[in-house]
């Protein structure tokens, strides 16, 4: 017997393979974050009514929220490639929270002003469909990208991960339509938006449930 175990081990050791080391996680987000903020900036650039735009973020309130969108994003991407590693604490998670919370906060204020000066106005759905599909349309492509890196690592807790990185995605895909969205937010519009969030970090989470049932069933 062990003889036999000496065989397996020597076996093992022929058969193996230099293992390349992963970059440190906060690098490797940001470089992954750098990427796509060059993509958006041309996308911007070329599309966006700079104008409108640009009179827009003369607003401190809507500065605020896209601030506070943008580092929800960065947060939760940061978050999620520390979760992908077996020895960082589960509390990493916690990270993106407060900037979630402010991005609600703020949403939720720029909505009241919209009602007050609208009233039912506020409440009608709009452009608020385009929002959805905007989100979403941009959540995959980065989703994929994302979460392919994040595999790299064979992370404990793949769900976990893939739901933090679901926020990180649909957060920067909410910051960059703000560019694309020449009017205030409504509270249909708030809706929709966290709508969008929860259908991306819903889907991300079952496809990496998915991804984790297969070899079993096979």
């Amino acid at each position: 017997m062990r003889e036999a175990t000496e065989l397996i081990i020597e076996r093992l050791v022929a058969d193996a393979r230099p293992v390349r080391r992963l970059r440190p996680p906060t690098l490797r987000a940001a470089l992954w974050l750098l990427a796509i903020a060059a993509v958006a900036a041309v996308a911007v650039l070329l599309f966006a009514d700079l104008d409108v735009a640009g009179r827009r973020l003369h607003d401190p309130k809507l500065l605020a929220e896209m601030i506070a969108t943008l580092l929800t994003g960065v947060a939760a991407v940061v978050a999620a490639f520390h979760l992908s590693l077996p020895d960082r604490s589960p509390a990493w998670a916690l990270l993106p929270l407060p900037f979630l919370a402010a991005w609600i906060a703020s949403s939720g204020y720029s909505c009241y002003r919209h009602w007050i000066s609208f009233g039912p106005d506020g409440w009608q759905l709009g452009e608020s469909a385009h929002c959805l599909r905007f989100i979403l349309a941009i959540s995959l492509p980065l989703g994929i990208s994302l979460l392919l890196l994040l595999r790299r690592a064979a992370p404990l807790a793949p769900v976990r991960v893939a739901a933090i990185a679901g926020l990180g995605i649909a957060a920067i895909a909410a910051f960059v339509l703000q560019f694309f969205h020449p009017f205030d937010v409504t509270f249909m519009d708030l809706a929709v938006h966290l709508g969008a969030v929860a259908i991306v970090v819903a889907a991300a989470s079952l496809v990496e449930r998915a991804a984790q049932r297969r070899p079993a069933a096979g």
